[in-house]
């Protein structure tokens, strides 16, 4: 999105974090360009170029700022769950930069012509595709080379660049620096086989009802939620789809806005995959003024419901998600992680992690149809219904022949009705995984029993008709509900 000169100042000027992420700042005298809020300061309004995406200010000669760290993903607009076919094309451009990737790859991933989604991305982020997949390695070797102890061939590899060669090259055109310039070890060294990296976000962050959502929802053997730490284990297709698996933990920093994402090194080809969804998960690239803005008048009718700061506890793996709905339709929170435990105790792949409490990946689509007919004996003997194991069967196999994709790249309206054709999936089970999964910002579940209980008194009607005062963000309006 492109803002009139004279607004982009003021944002700038005002170090407005409502802009964070959709404007960037290019200061001429230095070549550098900014977040709005950068702590530098301020720059005349004839000294700077206003741009809608790093990519934009790259590819007009300027390079990242060292102070206020415009390379950090978890800041991107395009993280939000937009659902334009542009912000869904940069936001699988930022979640796939560390392996190999093209537009034609792309365009038969989407549904579009390679054609029309160039011309599409051209019209609202102003370079190529090509140039944004650039910028998104680029960025993310800049944080690795700042924040981690890793070698330059190893972030070459983490980052998405074919070799070190090339890493140098992109990095000298664009920096006018090579990469060991900035490459320094991290002030403190991760354990042995792990990484460590920052994921920033914009204040305030309620940290407490975020991960007692996790906590509560927790999948045994597959997650962990303790004091203050979210762990959980991950199989991703990396090269060629070879598995990439290990464990991660997410743990916010005492002093800093910002989480710490630590991961096993085996996770370094799909690195851009798990930062990406870590930063759906937990929400970081919300705009907390903005829900704010909507949202307070919630306490007229509700008092102590809603808190500047509330996020939405989104999915780190789709599939993962959607069974761990249909498991609780209908029955308790604890009701459900008893069968989703032993789902995955069953059904499971086991892992050696060396953590207690991981000792399994979530069984995937093909793994669940390779049951056949036997999955319903396997799943009775769990206490799992049989319409609740045809709706997990229909899931698995709405996903491996393309009829349902999770991945972001069909719109939100098409998945919904994707999954709404899936017998044994209704409203309620379609609208819960389009606000975790999807990241919908505006679901409100009238029907569901938080909800009811939240809003004493009131009929399904009432309800819809109070929640159309906090469009665009009802799903901050359920979460709310639901503390």
């Amino acid at each position: 999105m492109k803002f009139p000169e004279k607004e982009a100042y003021e944002a700038y000027r005002s170090c407005d974090a409502s802009y964070d992420g959709s404007l960037f700042v290019g200061i001429r005298s230095t070549g550098i360009y900014c977040r709005p809020i950068c702590p530098a300061r301020r720059a005349s309004a004839k000294n700077c170029r206003f741009f809608s995406s790093a990519a934009e200010a790259e590819a007009a000669g300027f390079r990242p700022c060292l102070i206020c760290h415009p390379e950090r993903p978890s800041f991107s607009a395009s993280l939000l769950g937009t659902d334009s076919l542009a912000e869904k094309m940069a936001a699988y451009l930022w979640a796939h930069a560390s392996g190999p990737l093209s537009l034609e790859g792309m365009a038969a991933r989407f549904g579009y012509s390679s054609r029309h989604m160039r011309r599409v991305f051209m019209d609202q982020f102003h370079v190529a595709p090509i140039t944004y997949l650039e910028t998104c390695r680029l960025l993310l070797a800049k944080a690795l080379l700042q924040g981690s102890s890793l070698s330059i061939a190893e972030i070459a590899l983490a980052s998405g660049f074919g070799s070190t060669r090339r890493l140098n090259e992109l990095f000298q055109e664009r920096y006018h620096l090579p990469p060991t310039a900035l490459h320094r070890l991290a002030s403190s060294q991760p354990a042995l086989g792990t990484l460590t990296l920052t994921l920033t976000y914009r204040p305030p962050y309620l940290t407490a009802p975020l991960f007692a959502f996790l906590e509560g929802r927790a999948i045994k053997g597959i997650e962990n939620v303790t004091h203050g730490i979210y762990e959980r284990t991950v199989s991703l297709e990396g090269k060629n789809g070879e598995p990439c698996q290990g464990i991660i933990s997410v743990a916010p920093t005492k002093k800093d806005d910002a989480f710490i994402l630590t991961l096993s090194d085996t996770l370094l080809p799909v690195l851009s995959d798990v930062i990406f969804r870590v930063s759906r998960q937990f929400d970081l690239a919300a705009f907390p003024g903005n829900v704010a803005a909507v949202l307070c008048a919630m306490n007229d009718d509700f008092p102590g419901t809603f808190m500047e700061g509330i996020r939405i506890p989104g999915a780190f793996d789709g599939f993962e998600t959607a069974v761990r709905a249909i498991l609780g339709q209908q029955i308790t929170v604890k009701a459900a992680g008893t069968l989703a435990s032993r789902f995955v105790a069953t059904l499971g792949t086991p892992i050696e992690t060396g953590h207690p409490g991981l000792t399994h990946l979530f069984p995937t689509p093909n793994k669940i149809l390779s049951y056949g007919e036997g999955l319903a004996d396997e799943l009775g003997k769990l206490g799992i219904i049989s319409s609740r194991t045809a709706a997990i069967r229909a899931l698995a196999q709405a996903l491996v022949e393309g009829a349902l994709r999770l991945d972001g790249t069909r719109t939100r309206e098409e998945t919904k009705k994707a999954l709404l054709s899936l017998k044994g999936i209704g409203h309620w089970t379609s609208d819960y995984i389009a606000m975790r999964v999807l990241k919908d910002p505006d679901i409100f579940l009238e029907n569901d029993a938080g909800i009811k209980h939240a809003m004493p008194g009131t009929t399904p009607k009432k309800r819809l008709t109070l929640a159309e005062a906090w469009r665009p963000f009802r799903s901050y309006a359920t979460v709310s509900l639901w503390r």
